[in-house]
């Protein structure tokens, strides 16, 4: 790919991740300018000429002890808006972790409905196009935004890891919570391809309210065989370390999770180290920051989502297909 008519950018904050992407699409990335004021404002600025050009920007948004997430939220606002104002052709926000988009529904009074906001902003400031990684309610996500979206998912990365590990091992796939269902009936169809047989799947119940999470009751056949828990992402910890204690109780030889984003927070650290959970894996969508100086990085194995985030670029870019990208 030559960088004639489309430019790849990033805000610092990104920048690691977005070197691996602009690595696999052969793309420099592009040169820009972060300024902080010192009333605590900021501006973010395009340093070269993108008329005309199809920008896409990297960016992940998640919190971490420098930048909170409405820092990263708002810097990207800005700096899309900047490249709109600058003339680009098309301006795509790749995303591969979104924020706010665990909240999508009111579940109380008068509760927000923070997906649909930053949608809203993202319109706002001349956004044409979001890509993303494994949002939390697929539905959602995609009737909050009225541009174009495209969402990606890390299951391949996923059964391309576990398959050599299974073998002819009896497996089983496990969703956390009834509302995961679908993307663990996904993964396990595409599991059972990998393996050319049927994989079983089921669910563990839990109910959460004011925050804490309760129920235990394995709604599956796991007694022998090894267990993959799947979901979205990982925030404490708790469900996972609930759900693998459990399976292990219920006679399962081994208890593994896997989801697209580890957020890590509050007690996640020792939670996951509970020794029924033996293994974790996850992509590089957020850094694993909170857990780099715990026993946890033993067990936990981090995954290149940037390859698949490129092929995404190229694709929308070119005019292919990304149905061809995520399928088998």
């Amino acid at each position: 790919m030559t960088p004639e008519d489309i430019s790849l950018f990033s805000l610092e904050s990104g920048k690691a991740f977005a070197k691996k992407v602009a690595g696999h699409l052969g793309l420099p990335l592009g040169a820009h300018e972060e300024r902080d004021f010192e009333d605590g404002e900021h501006k973010c600025r395009p340093l070269e000429n993108v008329r005309g050009q199809d920008v896409f920007v990297v960016q992940s948004l998640y919190g971490e002890p420098r930048l909170s997430v409405n820092d990263k939220l708002c810097r990207l606002l800005f700096f899309l808006g900047a490249l709109k104002d600058a003339s680009a052709r098309r301006v795509t926000a790749v995303v591969p972790y979104l924020c706010y988009a665990r909240k999508d529904r009111k579940t109380k009074s008068r509760d927000p409905v923070t997906t649909r906001y930053v949608a809203g902003l993202l319109e706002a400031v001349g956004t044409d196009r979001v890509v993303t990684l494994d949002v939390h309610n697929l539905q959602a996500f995609q009737n909050a935004f009225r541009i174009r979206t495209d969402h990606l998912e890390a299951k391949k990365l996923f059964v391309k890891h576990f398959a050599p590990l299974i073998g002819a091992n009896e497996v089983i796939v496990l969703s956390p919570d009834a509302g995961g269902m679908k993307r663990a009936e996904a993964f396990r169809e595409s599991l059972g391809r990998a393996l050319n047989r049927e994989i079983p799947v089921g669910f563990m119940q839990k109910q959460r309210s004011m925050g804490a999470v309760s129920g235990e009751t394995v709604v599956a056949d796991v007694a022998g065989r090894m267990v993959i828990i799947i979901d979205d992402l990982i925030s404490t910890g708790t469900t996972l370390s609930r759900a693998a204690a459990a399976c292990k109780e219920l006679g399962a030889s081994s208890v593994s999770a896997a989801a697209t984003h580890g957020v890590f927070v509050s007690d996640a650290t020792k939670n996951l180290a509970h020794p029924a959970l033996e293994n974790i894996v996850i992509t590089d969508s957020i850094p694993p920051l909170r857990l780099e100086k715990s026993p946890v990085m033993e067990k936990l194995l981090v995954l290149e989502a940037a390859p698949l985030l490129g092929q995404a670029i190229e694709r929308i870019h070119s005019g292919g297909s990304l149905v061809e990208l995520l399928g088998d």
